[in-house]
């Protein structure tokens, strides 16, 4: 197993291209399900998830080629049940049921695992997918749906914390060749599923209101092989805006799309952090000071969860106070037991975490939880004096395209090493 050894106080410097979305390419991929016909991703990032992804299309009988960036896929012939082992690694691939469904009419899929970072049930995928008119059962570890018909209707999706994202996207697959019109209400936002939409209308599909709260989606009898380019990953230029910030650096964001994360942006920048465009890109540097802000993570467009951890970091930097509130995932703040072994000052208290910074950091052995930690404690140990190694950085890989070697490039002093 990898870890990273760090040997941080090094300031990052250059451009970092940004890569294709992880959380727009998964859905795409298993969009690529209602079709026979071939289909082409382009901007694909080169992520384990990725890799399982293409690994789960293929034990459901499409035909999958990876060349660099691009990903074509086939699904002349289908089986309606995944592959338990591979499903079961991450949570994305349960936006397979929705397309096996539409195309079959029949799934059975494992029930995925992913981060622990909390609780995400399926309820909202299967009231959805019973909306259009079939039948969800859990058994043996499966979620098993069937449907001689699927019909349109009208749908809610809203939840405790919010819209669903991977339930919007299951939901729109399958009501693309249901019978008559779907509209989904409190539909997710986030520009992952503008991008769903854009791939399935690219497809055939008759779909309005993608990134607003109501979805139209017009059913047709078939869909058609299409082309299409993902969107730059949202999370990982907020990742390398806030490590250019707290290294004291000066970061080029290329390709990044600041519409598409503009709480992160807005919070910076009441931080303290200056950010400039530059033509198509973003310049990120530290100002002469970092102030202490307050955070509340929300569904989009509010300031996203898989930022918090990243943003603790730099509020640990800041001179004064802050409260990072957490509204998503009721376990996401297992990294701060590890960031107080790097000597911050941070308590939990319900919901929020407290956040007294300007202590210094030093380096010490962690452990990585989940995706985003795992962000977060790299960042962390780039600012932290003396080395610091970041064990279980296998959650990094299920996210971030090419991290470390993206790191030395901007002249972070870091290695993959081999866990101790």
């Amino acid at each position: 197993m990898d870890s990273l050894l760090i040997r941080g106080g090094v300031p990052l410097h250059g451009t970092v291209l940004i890569s294709g979305a992880k959380n727009a390419v998964l859905p795409i991929m298993a969009a690529t399900l209602l079709t026979s016909e071939k289909c082409v991703i382009h901007r694909a990032p080169k992520l384990t998830d990725v890799t399982f992804m293409g690994d789960i299309l293929k034990s459901l009988g499409a035909e999958v080629e990876v060349e660099e960036n691009t990903i074509t896929v086939q699904a002349a012939r289908l089986t309606g049940t995944g592959d338990y082992d591979l499903i079961r690694k991450m949570r994305g691939s349960l936006c397979i049921l929705g397309p096996l469904l539409a195309r079959l009419r029949h799934a059975r899929v494992s029930l995925p695992g992913g981060c622990v970072i909390g609780s995400r049930p399926v309820d909202l995928h299967r009231k959805g997918l019973e909306g259009l008119g079939a039948n969800i059962r859990i058994e043996g570890g499966y979620v098993v749906a069937t449907a001689p018909q699927l019909i349109g209707g009208d749908i809610f999706l809203g939840g405790r914390a919010g819209p669903t994202v991977l339930g919007t996207a299951n939901v729109m697959m399958a009501a693309t060749l249901a019978q008559g019109t779907t509209v989904i209400e409190s539909a997710a936002c986030e520009p992952e599923i503008i991008d769903l939409a854009n791939f399935l209308n690219a497809m055939g599909a008759k779909i309005t209101g993608a990134g607003s709260p109501t979805l139209r989606i017009q059913g047709v009898e078939q869909l058609h092989g299409a082309e299409h380019e993902v969107i730059p990953d949202r999370i990982e230029a907020a990742t390398f805006a806030i490590a250019a910030a707290a290294t004291d650096g000066e970061i080029t964001l290329k390709g990044a799309r600041p519409d598409h994360f503009g709480a992160v942006i807005d919070k910076l920048r009441e931080a303290g952090v200056r950010i400039d465009r530059s033509g198509p890109d973003l310049i990120v540097k530290r100002g002469s000071e970092l102030r202490p802000v307050d955070v509340t993570t929300m569904p989009y467009s509010g300031f996203p969860t898989d930022v918090q951890a990243q943003m603790m970091v730099l509020m640990a930097l800041a001179q004064g106070t802050s409260i990072m509130t957490e509204r998503i995932f009721e376990s996401r703040f297992m990294h701060v037991s590890e960031l107080a072994r790097l000597g911050t000052d941070i308590a939990i208290e319900g919901p929020s975490a407290i956040v007294k910074g300007g202590r210094p950091m030093s380096g010490a052995p962690i452990m990585a939880s989940d995706l985003r930690a795992s962000a977060a404690l790299v960042i962390a140990g780039m600012v932290a004096s003396g080395e610091t190694l970041v064990n279980r950085i296998y959650h990094l890989d299920r996210g971030y395209e090419n991290i470390d070697t993206k790191l030395k490039q901007l002249g972070a002093n870091i290695e993959r090493v081999q866990e101790m």
